[in-house]
């Protein structure tokens, strides 16, 4: 069965609900992509209105930009150290937006969201 966004099957009762309708193309949905560490791989998928969406599925280099010197560099990524949006995600290495992660130049904060993207952006972080 798909993943879709539509009404509960029971009531507050625990009685059945019956469904007044099917289901709709626009409330479908499909398991989020979690990006890892590794070589880089993208996902290209149908969006809404026919536009395709870049998923990142996997990644080894990030965009880091220093705000004070206002350049860009992109890096490789050595070690996933911190994900605070999820302690599986961290526990697992999963970059998401706001995922602390280790360049050669240290550490980087990453401010895009890789999953809907397809590329990863960063600016250095400090402790």
């Amino acid at each position: 069965m798909a993943w879709h966004d539509s009404l509960t099957k029971r009531k507050k009762t625990g009685g059945k609900k019956r469904a007044y309708r099917t289901k709709r193309v626009y409330e479908q949905g499909r398991p989020p992509v979690e990006t890892l560490m590794g070589e880089t791989r993208r996902k290209k998928v149908k969006g809404v209105s026919g536009m395709k969406k870049v998923k990142l599925v996997r990644a080894e280099y990030v965009n880091v930009s220093n705000p004070e010197t206002g350049t860009t560099e992109r890096l490789p990524i050595r070690d996933v150290v911190r994900n605070p949006a999820n302690a599986d995600y961290n526990r697992r290495g999963v970059i998401t937006k706001g995922t602390i992660v280790e360049t050669e130049r240290g550490l980087a904060k990453i401010v895009s969201r890789p999953g809907q993207e397809g590329s990863l952006s960063a600016i250095v972080y400090e402790e």
